[in-house]
């Protein structure tokens, strides 16, 4: 029973303890630091020994500059040579926070000469001195430390400071040092460069390291240089550089792996330079060993053919997809290049039956589930795409089933969500979308989200959801790209429907749809109107950046920036507001690091 007793003692004590310690740092993050030290007293008396409940009270102490009290709490645990030297550095501090300079560095060279009775107090010391941004001092430390005991390292937390202090060069080449020595460190070393580097080559960081690694390359012609050069100018965005680095490393390995190269491509598809990414695979297509790499670099090769092609070009591009069928088959192993065919076929050649009886055949093949469940994905859009709803609504069922737990599974459910709204079922679309706004990944429930807020706050006011039916049906339009047929509708709702929830929506809509038909003065008009209008509603942020993206790309700089500035200072909850900071910067010539 006594056993029961103390036990249960020190069960309430250590609760009592620890709901003492969260409402100490609860004052002291609110300001209310006389408060704080209170608690902070109470606490080091039941538990003397906790340098942290020490050190809150010094903190405490200094806010309120009290500072000969803070000083006569860390002298009570100076005890010579078994100091712990933290307390000297705090010391030091305390000093420099009254100005005494002198002062403070006598007490920082103390610390440091603890290094002399054992090294391993750098980790200490080092950290403590880079807690107060005494960056010289941290340096100090571990390079003395490292001289002591060469079997120490501190290399990484050198090349770190080395960046904090601007000491670049130091920095990008102990990095380096240390990639050398430990090759699993290049992730953390380029994580690291990306705080210096940027899109532009004259940036300091940029041209420093781009110096810093030819150099070594001349001297030693290690891959690990080819390896940094190709990542700084995927960086610059500099596609073709980082191939020639990419091309030296294939070569000096001499080996069959062309993964690197094809990195680099994809890359270059990902941001729309295309003649960088043919020329890649056509390199990867003419090196290749294996029909799986060639096959795989034909795939994406096609896929570059077809965004940069004219209409007068589909006859050719169709030929070219059907002389690979002849070299690698209609099987499971092109079914990809059979997916992209096809919607070649259906949405750009205007062959739409060709692809959905192509596509009913291909689901027929010995294809895994989630082969099978894409190729459906493919046709069922193809229908949606041809007015067949019901179909595309069977296939987007069958879907779900078939790969549950996918991600496909919710696009599926998506599709089924924007299908029923085309179809005008809004209220079915509504049961789906409100699914997924819950439990789909991000990007689907955001435009479940989209899409179930534009229903619903257009059903409240029109109970025969008479607008909501034509700007559905403009949506589909948009989709078949009968964009001058989406432009009138449209223009019958803004006309007939005035004053309407909708309105907002049909302007943003359309003036996406002039620029599609390169009609920017008209779709600057839409979304200044927009602003006007309802430039406090939900679609206000959209029309901020589409104006800014607009005018960038007319080189109209001094009005995108106005834009993006505009979106910076009054839509800070908005999803464009990382990037439209990121661009605003980059238009008014900023360092972005």
């Amino acid at each position: 029973m006594r056993i029961l007793i103390f036990l249960l003692l020190i069960l309430f004590a250590s609760e009592g303890l620890a709901q003492n310690d969260l409402l100490a740092k609860n004052y002291f993050e609110q300001g209310e630091f006389e408060k704080a030290l209170v608690l902070y007293e109470k606490l080091r008396k039941q538990q003397p020994g906790r340098m942290d409940f020490l050190l809150k009270m010094v903190e405490a102490n200094q806010q309120l500059e009290n500072f000969s009290e803070a000083e006569t709490l860390l002298k009570s645990r100076v005890q010579g040579r078994n100091t712990n030297p933290q307390i000297l550095i705090e010391l030091g501090y305390n000093a420099a926070l009254q100005n005494k300079d002198q002062e403070a560095q006598t007490y920082y060279d103390q610390a440091i000469e603890f290094l002399q009775i054992n090294p391993s107090y750098a980790y200490t010391i080092g950290a403590s001195f880079s807690k107060y941004s005494l960056l010289d001092e941290a340096v100090e430390t571990y390079e003395k430390a490292m001289i002591l005991d060469p079997e120490r390292d501190f290399n990484g937390q050198l090349a770190r400071i080395y960046g904090e202090q601007g000491k670049l060069e130091k920095m990008f080449t102990k990095y380096i040092d240390l990639m050398q020595s430990n090759p699993s460190y290049q992730s953390i070393a380029q994580r690291n460069f990306s705080l210096y580097i940027n899109e532009d080559p004259a940036n300091e960081g940029n041209s420093i390291l781009r110096k810093v690694l030819l150099q070594r390359l001349q001297q030693d012609p290690d891959i690990l240089y080819n390896e940094l050069l190709s990542w700084l100018f995927i960086q610059q965005k500099e596609f073709k550089k980082a191939f020639t680095q990419e091309k030296a490393i294939y070569k000096r390995l001499g080996e069959e792996d062309l993964g690197g190269i094809m990195d680099v491509a994809l890359i270059a598809i990902s941001e729309q330079s295309y003649e960088d990414a043919l020329d890649m695979l056509d390199f990867v297509i003419e090196k290749s060993y294996t029909a799986d790499a060639k096959l795989r670099a034909h795939q994406y090769l096609m896929q570059v053919l077809l965004e940069t092609a004219d209409p007068s070009e589909y006859a050719s591009i169709e030929k070219q997809f059907e002389e690979l069928f002849e070299t690698y088959g209609r099987d499971r192993s092109t079914y990809l290049l059979q997916i992209d065919y096809n919607h070649f076929l259906a949405f750009n050649a205007g062959k739409k039956s060709l692809a959905i009886e192509n596509l009913k055949s291909l689901s027929q093949a010995r294809l895994s589930t989630y082969q099978e469940a894409r190729v459906k994905m493919e046709l069922a859009d193809i229908l949606v795409f041809d007015e067949k709803f019901n179909q595309a609504l069977i296939y987007y069922s069958q879907i779900q089933k078939m790969v549950q737990n996918d991600r496909l599974s919710q696009e599926a459910r998506f599709k089924v969500a924007r299908t029923s709204y085309y179809k005008g079922d809004f209220e079915w679309a509504q049961v789906q979308l409100d699914v997924l706004r819950k439990s789909a990944s991000q990007l689907i429930a955001n435009d479940a989200m989209e899409l179930s807020l534009m229903i619903r706050d257009n059903s409240l006011e029109d109970s025969t959801q008479t607008a909501l039916k034509k700007f559905a049906r403009a949506d589909l339009l948009a989709l078949q790209k009968r964009n001058k047929e989406a432009i009138t509708l449209l223009d019958d709702i803004l006309t007939n429907h005035k004053g309407e929830a909708i309105e907002d929506e049909a302007l943003l809509k359309q003036g996406a749809l002039y620029e599609a038909t390169n009609d920017s003065e008209k779709a600057i008009e839409n979304y200044n109107k927009v602003i006007t209008f309802y430039g406090d509603d939900i679609l206000a942020d959209d029309a901020h950046f589409r104006l800014a993206k607009l005018y960038e790309q007319l080189d109209n700089i001094d009005k995108a920036k106005a834009y993006y500035e505009q979106l910076i200072f009054n839509f800070a909850d908005s999803i464009y507001f990382v990037e439209a900071r990121k661009k605003f910067r980059a238009l008014r010539g900023d360092a972005i690091n």
